[in-house]
């Protein structure tokens, strides 16, 4: 098969393409944030980017006609840490001036036969499953089918990071038996997906399918070995400031910091600073740590609570300091030659608001590698 081609927008630093890999042609990416945009370039050259608002994005800009668009739109607005404003939000809306794009190319026959969406499993439940509806309804008014998987990317990373990604078919063609189940998995069909589904009018669900998805080998990567001892661009916290981190901690995290001591060896954890409610209602900040070997979901840096912290627990010894960006970036399963953002918030915020690139590898050799291959004899059975 020749190398299947797409168009990547919200792009980010290319984190979708990096999963994609090199068995894939990019003939387009859009970002408006130009840091970002400049990550881009350095790791992917900057003859397909195109900088700037995705409202300023015309047909004409986009070249050929792809086989998939994905599209990794904003969250914050649908996010259960966000507002709550949805796809009316001024982030997460522009989903819409996006899918004008898609309309657009409908209209001239170049529309992608594949459509991948990701973002927050927040999108499941924002505004009482309206807004899924809405994404769904907007898929079926341009002749797609679609289903949806929310993939945990602790699967493959030692980080917490689950995701809703939903996949588009479009027209008639019948997927491959292989790749759809009458069965929802359990393993990628959570109880949220599920019960969005339900909500769907009839109409909708009729367009509805479920995707088959192979599970991956077992993760063979653990939180230790991306945590460096002597890590770049961050220091470690000094004695008191690692005691201010284990003062804020309640009962039940004090005491997994105590287990992790009497585990007898090298512990490796994280922490994050959450604002909490007491028993009088008054807001406190609490530390939170885990010792599962899993990193907690990095997000992006709006505060300092959001920043990650390492924890090292040896020989009876606590050590704290800021995740570091290059960590960041293998918790996103980047490579080591991946070029980061020199300033260390621009890092953060760029793996922190991007998709995990060996989920996207996973999906695209499992799902839309061998439907375009069925999708391309069928085209030629049909000529």
């Amino acid at each position: 098969m020749d190398r299947p081609s797409y168009y990547e927008f919200f792009a980010g630093g290319g984190m979708a393409r990096a999963g994609l890999g090199s068995g894939w042609r990019c003939l387009f990416a859009n970002d408006f944030d130009l840091k970002k945009c400049e990550t881009y370039r350095a790791n992917w050259g900057g003859e397909e980017l195109f900088p700037g608002d995705v409202r300023k994005v015309t047909t004409t800009d986009l070249p050929g006609r792809a086989d998939l668009v994905w599209a990794s739109f904003p969250c914050q607005d649908l996010s259960l840490a966000g507002a709550g404003a949805g796809l009316k939000g001024e982030r997460s809306g522009t989903f819409w001036p996006f899918f004008e794009i898609v309309k657009a190319l409908r209209k001239e026959g170049r529309h992608p036969p594949l459509l991948v969406l990701e973002n927050v499993c927040g999108a499941l439940t924002s505004h009482g499953g309206k807004d899924f509806t809405a994404l769904c309804g907007a898929l079926a008014g341009e002749g797609y089918r679609f289903g949806a998987l929310v993939i945990d990317a602790a699967l493959f990373v030692p980080q917490s990071r689950p995701r809703l990604f939903i996949v588009a078919l479009h027209g008639d063609f019948v997927a491959p038996a292989e790749l759809t189940t009458a069965e929802p998995s359990p393993l990628w069909h959570t109880r949220a997906l599920l019960t969005a589904q339900e909500r769907l009018p009839h109409a909708l669900r009729e367009k509805w399918i479920w995707w088959r998805l192979a599970a991956p080998a077992a993760r063979n990567t653990r939180l230790a070995d991306i945590i460096d001892d002597r890590p770049e661009g961050v220091a470690w916290h000094d004695r008191e400031e690692t005691q201010a981190l284990l003062a804020k901690m309640s009962d039940l995290n004090r005491a997994k910091v105590e287990a992790a001591k009497r585990a007898g060896r090298r512990m490796v954890g994280t922490l994050y600073r959450r604002t909490r409610y007491g028993a009088d209602g008054e807001k406190m900040q609490r530390a939170e740590a885990r010792f599962d070997d899993l990193a907690g979901c990095l997000r992006t840096p709006a505060g300092g609570s959001s920043r990650q912290i390492v924890l090292i627990v040896e020989k009876g010894r606590v050590r704290s300091r800021l995740i570091s960006a290059r960590e960041t970036a293998r918790l996103m399963g980047l490579p080591e030659d991946y070029q980061l953002p020199r300033n260390y918030n621009e890092a953060y915020h760029l793996t922190g608001d991007g998709v995990v690139a060996p989920v996207a590898r996973h999906i695209a050799a499992h799902i839309l590698e061998p439907l375009l291959i069925a999708l391309r004899g069928f085209s030629r059975a049909a000529a």
